[in-house]
């Protein structure tokens, strides 16, 4: 083989596993805003439906699923997730999931997240959809 082709290989593959690193790196470092205490502190995933979350995270969340940015596994590496900086929130990451409430998730997921790829959701989603979605995350994701 031409020393130009494994070069262009090498060069490849670094892109690659340095784009899937960045994606699934634990702990992740983020400066977002936090939610006000009011609904940092709240939790009505009691009440949610993890299924309807799973439908939402999936396929059915507008403007688009969580998964294509979050990855079939949580992980942060979905098919568009990775041209996103900061990369998008790994939730398999205990070391950065600790500290995030699930009315913090509430927030970002109805408020979206100045400086990242996060979007608002708030005009798309209800409430309890929202709830469902966090549920789904916190109970398939989150360890």
């Amino acid at each position: 083989m031409k020393k130009s082709v494994v070069f262009i290989a090498l060069l490849t593959s670094l892109f690659v596993a340095s784009s899937a690193f960045a994606a699934g790196t634990c702990p992740q470092e983020r400066k977002t805003k936090p939610a006000p205490a009011n609904i940092a502190g709240m939790d009505e995933t009691g009440g949610a439906n993890a299924d309807h979350g799973k439908a939402l995270y999936e396929k059915d969340a507008k403007p688009m699923a969580c998964k294509q940015c979050h990855g079939d596994n949580g992980d942060g590496m979905g098919k568009l997730g990775a041209a996103l900086k900061p990369n998008p929130r790994n939730f398999t990451c205990a070391d950065t999931m600790k500290d995030v409430s699930a009315g913090q998730m509430f927030y970002i997921i109805k408020n979206g997240s100045t400086g990242t790829g996060m979007v608002a959701h708030e005009k798309t989603l209800k409430d309890n959809d929202i709830w469902d979605v966090v549920k789904y995350i916190r109970s398939t994701f989150v360890k």
